[in-house]
């Protein structure tokens, strides 16, 4: 028996089921509205904090001595800017909330870096040692996380910006930067030893044990470490050179950091 054939009108079409489907996309579309829209201002405020720390880094290269107070006028500058970034972490606060805190990690990752080098910058040179991930947190206003990846790759950066200010000091002084003598009388630490000492550190750091999720940072690290070592190669290769040869220069003699130094390394950050 043939089957009995039915015609489709608009009138026997179940429109019902028509609407909640649209509806469910018109949600999905709004909440990846807004989730470019919050990822953007994420970017742009990460790119800013980064301008605004490269900054104070740049002003906190003209200090000369350590375990001194930063100097007053370029104090007020430094805060200046801090107060600046400050706000910007607050704006974006609500973006960093809960899931999204790790969601968009990646995208204020850089701008958290590059502040994790600023403050520990100005407070090794204030204290003679590193900052630590509580007092770095501390730092950050409006509840935006400061994870344990982001500072320890913001301290990774801070050795090139240690090599930098204590082969200005070489270059202008014709010594290592040093703190204050001990209670006992002795000399204080120089900058060089304080690097070595990271360098040690550093490099018994040990991920690959780690989870699968730790392959980004190991690729991090592994460049970082690089960068590093050259960092702190450059320095004991200034300093070298200031003792064994440094009375036949003339005053006002800068390093050439290029001698001895094999091709195809990377460029150290800010140098």
């Amino acid at each position: 028996m043939a089957g009995q054939k039915h015609d489709l009108d608009d009138k026997d079409m179940d429109t019902s089921s028509v609407s909640p489907v649209m509806s469910m996309f018109e949600t999905f579309r709004n909440e990846l509205d807004e989730h470019q829209d919050r990822r953007e201002r994420i970017i742009k405020t990460s790119r800013d904090i980064t301008a605004l720390s490269k900054k104070i880094i740049f002003s906190l290269q003209r200090v000369r001595h350590l375990q001194q107070p930063i100097p007053p006028p370029m104090a007020k500058e430094v805060n200046t800017r801090y107060e600046f970034i400050k706000e910007l972490f607050t704006n974006i606060a609500p973006d960093l909330q809960g899931i999204n805190s790790w969601r968009y990690q990646k995208q204020i990752s850089g701008g958290c870096q590059e502040y994790v080098e600023a403050v520990s910058f100005q407070h090794y040179l204030e204290t003679q040692r590193l900052i630590t991930h509580g007092e770095a947190q501390a730092l950050i206003p409006g509840g935006v996380e400061l994870t344990a990846d982001d500072y320890v790759l913001g301290l990774f950066d801070l050795t090139g910006e240690l090599m930098r200010f204590g082969i200005t000091n070489i270059a202008t002084h014709g010594v290592l930067p040093r703190g204050a003598a001990t209670a006992a009388g002795t000399q204080g630490r120089d900058i060089l030893m304080d690097l070595r000492s990271i360098r040690t550190s550093f490099e018994t750091l040990d991920i690959s044990s780690g989870p699968n999720d730790w392959s980004y940072l190991k690729k991090d690290i592994e460049k970082k470490t690089d960068v590093m070592r050259q960092s702190v190669g450059k320095v004991e290769h200034a300093a070298y050179g200031m003792i064994i040869r440094g009375r036949e220069r003339p005053k006002g003699w800068v390093p050439d950091l290029s001698e001895g130094q094999e091709r195809g390394r990377e460029p150290v950050e800010s140098y």
